[in-house]
């Protein structure tokens, strides 16, 4: 005898073509929106990638490979922009004494700067553009966002495994 309803079909195909919905679009309205937010604030002297490494490095040091990983960077890319990063003094390299083929990044307090005016840039812009949501859409919004921060400390805690 079969114990699957009609409605526990139906459950399973919505979750299902949610599931693919999300799949499918969540990361390139994801980019699209910060290369939205790239447009509208002015740089000056840091590029996003930057920007983006600094925001990582704010979390604590990392190694090149770790960083490289998490940007989408072959390693010798990540660092040359490491050592550019290293010459503005917004970060510092150091070796591990136990393997000294592995460098550790952390940020500076000059980073921290750098990071935080960018990162206040990006808030101000966005705060902004948020302001045309209703407040269903901005509530709505904000369950995404804490899921969304869920679902990405899940995912670092499976890549740390």
């Amino acid at each position: 005898m079969n114990n699957v309803t009609t409605s526990d079909t139906t459950r399973h195909t919505a979750r299902g073509d949610c599931l693919d919905y999300v799949a499918t679009h969540l990361v390139s309205r994801a980019a699209l929106l910060v290369r939205l937010l790239v447009k509208q604030v002015p740089l000056g002297d840091i590029s996003r990638t930057e920007g983006e490494v600094l925001g990582i490095l704010s979390g604590g040091p990392r190694r090149i490979t770790e960083l490289a990983e998490l940007e989408g960077l072959a390693q010798p890319t990540m660092t040359l922009l490491v050592k550019r990063l290293e010459a503005r003094g917004w970060v510092a390299r150091e070796g591990l004494p136990a393997d000294g083929r592995v460098v550790i990044v952390s940020i500076t307090e000059a980073g921290e700067a750098v990071f935080e005016g960018f990162r206040c840039e990006f808030r101000a812009a966005l705060r902004t553009d948020l302001e045309v949501l209703s407040d269903e859409q901005l509530a709505e919004l904000l369950a995404a966002t804490d899921t969304l921060g869920t679902f990405v400390e899940t995912l670092q805690g499976a890549g740390e495994r």
